[in-house]
């Protein structure tokens, strides 16, 4: 397995490429794993690399930010050039600058979609022939927010929108070289970018409370849909959004007030 993953210095990013990592210790092979993240998070990218190696894997941290036209590119270059090739591409960075849209700035409704939008679409441009020699696949991570509207998050559910959209189009274009191209769309999910609002005991267990399932979702629940869709098991699904939230995003009606509660045994 040789992987690029974005935004890999923590959450979802680093619980897939360990995912990987075991995964491919496991079948006896030693995973190639590309870690990309920004300068700010090179620390802690470091520390995934060690946490890698551990894993038997080879690691590759690259410091790129997605949201400049070049870094995709660049990003995926070092890669190729690295491991000989790439099999999987995880679009996995994405930022959140909540604001009413009245007052929004145009500065940050462009950065929400360089890094949440097109940074996939720059990715994928660039590892396209690698990944069709490989007969690879990308997973791009999207969120419940890019089928559900949210006010007071400026254009983060537009952008997800859009990515979903994109990895749909690109599943179309690129599975004729047989490339797939599927999303992982979360629900909530205790990552470094949501750290600060389950600091608060009360407000985490409110949270926790509207999933159906009982709890808010952790990186590994994500990076396990992620494998899969990048595996063998997943070898016909192409151009399909999944949607990984414990069905909370379907749970609006069942918290309406005067609706019966159901019991729980």
């Amino acid at each position: 397995m040789r992987a690029l993953v974005t935004g890999a210095a923590s959450g979802i990013g680093r619980a897939t490429a360990l995912r990987l990592a075991r995964d491919a210790r496991s079948a006896g092979q030693t995973a190639k794993i590309a870690t990309v993240d920004v300068a700010a998070a090179k620390t802690k990218l470091d520390a995934v690399a060690e946490e890698l190696r551990k894993l038997d894997a080879e690691p590759l941290p690259i410091v790129a930010d997605m949201a400049t036209a070049d870094a995709p590119g660049r990003a995926v270059g070092e890669t190729i050039t690295r491991f000989g090739g790439l099999d999987a591409l995880v679009s996995n960075a994405g930022i959140s600058r909540p604001g009413a849209l009245l007052s929004y700035t145009v500065e940050d409704w462009d950065a929400l979609f360089n890094v949440n939008t097109r940074a996939t679409w720059l990715l994928a441009k660039a590892a396209h022939d690698a990944l069709a020699a490989a007969r690879g696949a990308i997973v791009v991570t999207a969120s419940m927010s890019g089928s559900n509207a949210h006010a007071n998050l400026g254009p983060y559910a537009p952008s997800k929108a859009a990515v979903i959209m994109l990895m749909r189009v690109l599943a179309q274009e690129f599975g004729r070289d047989g490339i797939r191209v599927n999303s992982v769309s979360p629900g909530m999910v205790r990552t470094g970018m949501t750290e600060k609002v389950y600091e608060n005991a009360a407000l985490a267990a409110e949270r926790d409370a509207l999933v159906p399932l009982g709890r808010v979702a952790t990186p590994d629940d994500i990076a396990d849909v992620v494998a899969f869709l990048l595996g063998a098991d997943a070898r016909y699904v192409n151009g399909h959004d999944l949607v990984v939230d414990g069905a909370v995003s379907g749970n609006f009606l069942g918290r309406l007030p005067g609706i019966a509660k159901i019991p729980r045994g």
